[in-house]
């Protein structure tokens, strides 16, 4: 499965569309006024699916993963000199970046569950997903979302 995630231009928090191959928005994602990021996000016909949750008063940027009302797990930026390294707590993945912070692969192991590329030449943040299995597309597009999210956090 193919989601092109679009950054909003024109909104005082962050707010995303997600689009499938053929166009069709797929999700919807708006940020709240919170202490830290807060992204909710909702189907096409608006009916609220989960969340993403900065917990503050860390180190470095630290988010929490919520389906429904249910924390699932959490990802956390790590303190590196040269590749952007996360650790994901959630459903035994891993999440590997390149240097340039522009793509990102999650992995269950040795099977490759999603890669995430930033795309160049846009008003505003641009990432095309590449999801292996259709059933992990939600918590794929909250992996992506707290990394966006923990990228401007660090300024």
């Amino acid at each position: 499965m193919k989601l092109l995630f679009k950054q909003r231009f024109f909104s005082w928090f962050d707010s995303y569309d997600i689009y499938d191959e053929d166009g069709n928005t797929v999700f919807t994602v708006q940020g709240r006024l919170a202490w830290g990021h807060k992204l909710e996000i909702s189907d096409a016909a608006g009916n609220y699916l989960g969340m993403v949750k900065e917990e503050i008063l860390t180190f470095l940027p630290r988010f929490a993963l919520y389906v429904g009302d249910d924390c699932i797990g959490q990802i956390r930026k790590e303190f590196t000199l040269f590749k952007p390294a996360f650790t994901l707590d959630c459903n035994g993945w891993e999440v590997h970046g390149d240097f340039f912070e522009w793509d990102y692969q999650v992995m269950d192991g040795s099977r490759l569950v999603m890669t995430a590329s930033k795309e160049l030449l846009h008003w505003t943040d641009t990432y095309v997903l590449e999801i292996a299995d259709p059933k992990d597309t939600l918590v794929c597009l909250m992996i992506v979302l707290a990394i966006d999210a923990a990228k401007c956090s660090n300024g």
